[in-house]
């Protein structure tokens, strides 16, 4: 069956309620004709429609214009629920890695002053910081410190000197999903996480050194502190081993939950529970205490990358002007408060691949901010630029006050692994003066750049839409990776 779609102007596509029986909205997609025709190559629109049967939903089942095919969501989907007309929650909605998300720390160095240094630097950042599959981490944690880290958040880390308590200002919801609880991490789970802390993982995820090469909005860079020409180094990673168990544990038992509550849906891998369930609450506290993991893992890590750099450096962490823009997180599930028919209602806001984006004077934001908007950290891939954004008043009275979160995968792994059969992807890079050191034997020819869509395409149509602004682009110029 061909996906009905209607333009509805130069960037939103409608996938209407009378495409399939049993949508209860419509589906909107945010694309320009080139994505459009490459989100038509595999199965994204129509899981957009597929989410668009979820019980509860509201207004719209969205689509960021990074989409592509995930696990019952596609990965880009945004999809809000209301508890108080039966809303359900969707593991597949948030996906296996729980608040995969970025994190950038800007640095008072020029391009200049590391010219000659960089690949050393990442040498030593590659020695510091693990990563790779399974890899363990720098600190083994007992079970009870374990328990204690995923219902304190990133706090647990920051009293245990792993930053400064001013990190957690600038960290998306302080570092803290306070739905948590210990009681619904199962042991399977605590023991994948306890010494995978600190560790950046594999496959996409990486640490950057990048420069900003191109400002789009003065007012709000100089807001954050980011000028032309400087060193900033941006972290991707997200709950590991912990995050995927407590995801796996919910998916491969959630079609009888489904069943149970008489929720019909057209793709199992879309088997959801009514939020105010036993099950619906159960899922949601262990994916707090994911998320939670994964803020106080990406804070570990900037710890140690703040060590590896006033230690190559031999100066201090303030003389180098080592501070956390923002961090913030692109698989969650969140309650939220919006506007729906011009009444404010508590909803569940599943974004999967996708970014928060609030906009200036939102009560969520830090009152550095205040004036031009919640920054929103969009990573390329080794080769490709990415960017900041702030969000803008348009995404809340669209999306759900969200963004893209990337560029989103065109090629699968082995796709990319067949296109770059003879390559030496390390040398290719280091000739565009870009230095990458990986963990495994294939991880850089499954992240080659052409195994993803073009990041300036995507973020053209969000600043298009009015979704979020473009502010500065960065390009890597170092890079580690699992």
């Amino acid at each position: 069956m061909s996906i009905t779609l209607e333009q509805i102007d130069s960037y939103r596509w409608r996938i209407p309620r009378s495409y399939q029986a049993g949508m209860r909205v419509d589906g909107i997609v945010y694309a320009n004709e080139a994505l459009l025709k490459q989100a038509r190559n595999d199965q994204a629109l129509q899981q957009v429609a597929n989410v668009a049967h979820l019980p509860g939903i509201v207004k719209h089942s969205l689509a960021m214009p990074d989409l592509h095919w995930g696990y019952g969501f596609v990965i880009g989907g945004v999809a809000a629920t209301d508890p108080a007309q039966d809303g359900v929650v969707s593991p597949g909605g948030i996906g296996y890695d729980i608040n995969c998300g970025v994190r950038l720390m800007r640095t008072n160095l020029s391009a200049q002053q590391l010219e000659g240094k960089t690949k050393a630097l990442i040498g030593k950042l590659f020695d510091n910081i693990p990563c790779g599959v399974g890899r363990g981490g720098r600190i083994r944690l007992t079970v009870k410190e374990e328990k204690e880290l995923i219902e304190q958040g990133a706090k647990w880390s920051i009293d245990r000197g792993y930053g400064s308590p001013t990190d957690l200002k600038f960290t998306e919801a302080a570092g803290l999903l306070d739905q948590a609880d210990a009681y619904a991490a199962s042991g399977r789970a605590l023991q994948r996480g306890q010494n995978q802390l600190g560790t950046l993982g594999s496959g996409n995820h990486f640490l950057e050194i990048q420069v900003v090469t191109r400002v789009f909005y003065p007012e709000a860079a100089e807001v954050m502190g980011l000028w032309p020409g400087q060193i900033c180094v941006m972290i991707h990673t997200g709950s590991r081993g912990f995050g995927h168990q407590v995801c796996d544990e919910h998916v491969k038992t959630w079609v009888k939950v489904a069943q149970k509550y008489g929720i019909d849906l057209p793709d199992r891998q879309l088997a959801a529970a009514p939020i105010n369930s036993p099950a619906g609450q159960d899922y949601i506290t262990a994916m707090a205490c994911g998320a939670n993991y994964a803020w106080n893992n990406r804070q570990c890590i900037m710890h140690w990358t703040r060590q590896t750099f006033t230690d190559f450096f031999d100066t201090s962490s303030d003389e180098l002007g080592l501070e956390l823009i923002y961090d913030v997180a692109h698989n969650i599930g969140k309650f939220e408060r919006h506007q729906v028919d011009s009444q404010e209602k508590e909803l569940f806001v599943h974004r999967k691949g996708a970014t928060r984006a609030f906009p200036a004077h939102h009560p969520e934001i830090p009152d550095q901010y205040a004036e031009v908007g919640q920054p929103v950290l969009i990573p390329g891939d080794m080769g490709t630029a990415s960017y900041v954004l702030v969000g803008s008043p348009n995404a809340m009275t669209q999306t759900w006050g969200t963004t893209c979160h990337g560029a989103g995968r065109v090629l699968s792994r082995r796709k990319a692994l067949e296109l770059t059969k003879g390559r030496t992807i390390q040398r290719d890079l280091e000739d565009q003066g870009i230095f990458v050191r990986s963990a495994g034997r294939n991880t850089l020819r499954e992240e080659v750049p052409e195994a993803y869509k073009d990041v300036d395409q995507v973020v053209e149509v969000v600043d298009g839409a009015g979704l979020s602004r473009r502010v500065v682009q960065l390009k890597p110029i170092g890079v580690i990776k699992g």
